[in-house]
């Protein structure tokens, strides 16, 4: 299984960004599928998941302004990240876990300049 991040960027506070993570060699499902950040000195967070229940957890600092959705046609996940704010800006990496094995994507960057 592999996960190919992709989407990241320079942008103004208040900008908006779509990040997208294809998924190769297994079948594609959004479920147990997710986003988690990490910013310079910080812990890797939880940033929006679907769970294996198919219902949506976001982080409180994102709440009402991220969401994240799938496209099995593309097998894609993608989060959608509206009204950003510098501390917003982390390496974002999208993940899956699936048969008890958890499967990474390499990581894009995100900047928010204020």
């Amino acid at each position: 299984v592999q996960l190919q991040a992709s989407g990241g960027g320079l942008v103004q506070a208040g900008g908006s960004l779509r990040l997208s993570c294809v998924v190769s060699g297994s079948i594609f499902s959004i479920i147990g599928m997710g986003w988690y950040r990490q910013a310079p000195g910080k812990q890797r967070e939880l940033v929006a998941a679907i769970t294996n229940g198919g219902s949506t957890n976001f982080a409180d600092s994102v709440k009402g302004r991220f969401t994240i959705s799938g496209n099995n046609a593309v097998n894609t996940l993608y989060l959608q990240m509206n009204s950003l704010k510098p501390e917003d800006t982390a390496v974002y990496y999208c993940y899956r876990r699936w048969l008890g094995n958890s499967y990474w994507g390499q990581g894009t960057q995100v900047t928010v300049s204020s």
